[in-house]
């Protein structure tokens, strides 16, 4: 084993070496390993930050899981009131994984500005709503407070604001149509914040107030709620959980997860896994390729050292193990190069928000990056694993080597 690695290390670090005509297939094979390290964790941070991105707004919205009653209403308002006195609230005890139950109510209506109108869905809520959500996405003034007496605090999103000329501390004149009444009810709410979730589809639409006007608006009692909305601690298992909630609610209620009531998004979201997967498998055929290439050029160039090696009683296993090993120093100084850079881009990108994105086509402002050590760790043992695994075959080349006709060999 000291022979094969100082053989190993004359060979690395040899003056002939570094003037062969082995150099530069050599810088090429180590650069194809970097540019392929760096694509592929790019290709995970930004492919799970976007599915991770998008998932948590859609949840801040509308939670992992909706309960509700069955009825034949599509739209995003409620109109048959649930009970609030349900087992399953506030606590969800009987399923494990749910992480938070809260209720809340829908109602649509007009904001009503002298120069403008814009249509919008108030959102009420209550003392058990969750607005760690909200919180990331505030922008200006503060969240409106549930916690004590009705108060007419709203809040609002920018793209409303923008539309309607409005900012915080502003007035709202807002008007509902009731069942039974051909004039609108009014209210006038006061803007406290003022939001930026940068999903478009939401933003339009939501404005978040007390629940008691929606109870007071629809004429329902103080234990009636439009739905409920449950969160997981973890979203992988949401198919499961939600078959889970809706064994264990009542037999007049419904349940829908996030992913049968926005599917095509979450279908769009997992062709991602499949881009990440084609990008890792062309990246590491790629540097394979180069690295055999490497592998087949030292071999060539080293013939007369493996005659003489030959000659001296070494088997073609350990002269093949010499320049494998060569061939994982090679693949090791790729990797390091490969994280140093890709790691470097996306810590800028994450900190600094260098690189926009449309929000109206991808539900975000900035290319989103989700850093985890599981798949860096898996990218950079998967390229050493894969690359070493495909250099077995081409270095069986070593041992049709005859060494009287290699150390002939010019």
């Amino acid at each position: 084993m000291n022979f094969e690695f100082f053989v190993v290390k004359r060979l690395i670090g040899g003056k002939s070496h570094k003037s062969s005509i082995s150099a530069p297939i050599i810088k090429i094979a180590i650069a194809a390993i970097a540019i392929g390290v760096v694509m592929m964790l790019v290709s995970f941070a930004t492919g799970l930050g976007l599915q991770e991105k998008i998932r948590d707004k859609i949840a801040a919205f509308n939670g992992h899981i909706n309960i509700s009653n069955y009825d034949n209403n599509s739209s995003q308002v409620t109109l048959t009131p649930v009970d609030k006195n349900q087992e399953f609230y506030p606590e969800f005890n009987t399923v494990d994984g749910v992480a938070h139950v809260q209720a809340v109510a829908t109602k649509f209506g007009i904001i009503r500005t002298e120069s403008d109108f814009e249509g919008v869905v108030v959102k009420g809520v209550g003392t058990d709503y969750n607005w760690s959500y909200f919180k990331d996405f505030l922008i200006k003034g503060e969240l409106p407070n549930v916690d004590d007496k009705l108060n007419d605090e709203v809040l609002i999103s920018a793209y409303l604001a923008n539309r309607l000329q409005l900012n915080v501390g502003d007035k709202v004149p807002t008007y509902f149509l009731r069942d039974g009444s051909d004039r609108p009810l009014t209210r006038g709410f006061e803007i406290t914040g003022i939001y930026d979730s940068g999903f478009m589809e939401f933003d339009k639409l939501y404005m978040l107030a007390d629940i008691r006007h929606i109870q007071r608006l629809n004429r329902w009692e103080d234990n009636e709620v439009g739905n409920f909305e449950v969160f997981l601690n973890d979203f992988e298992e949401i198919d499961a959980k939600g078959q889970e909630v809706y064994e264990n609610t009542g037999s007049f209620l419904d349940t829908q997860t996030i992913t049968q009531n926005y599917y095509s998004i979450f279908e769009w979201l997992a062709l991602f896994d499949f881009n990440i997967a084609l990008i890792i498998g062309i990246m590491i055929l790629v540097a394979g390729i180069n690295m055999i290439t490497a592998l087949l050029v030292l071999i060539l160039e080293r013939t007369q050292m493996i005659g003489i090696l030959k000659a001296l009683g070494g088997n073609d296993w350990s002269i093949r193990k010499i320049f494998l090993y060569n061939a994982g120093y090679l693949i090791i100084k790729g990797l390091f190069w490969g994280n140093l850079i890709g790691l470097g881009l996306l810590l800028i990108q994450k900190y600094f928000k260098l690189i926009p994105l449309n929000p109206e086509t991808y539900y975000v402002t900035e290319v989103p990056v989700y850093l985890n050590w599981d798949y860096i760790l898996a990218v950079n043992l998967g390229t050493l694993i894969l690359c070493m695994l495909m250099l077995i075959i081409p270095s069986v080349i070593i041992s049709k080597i005859s060494p009287s006709r290699a150390i002939k060999f010019e």
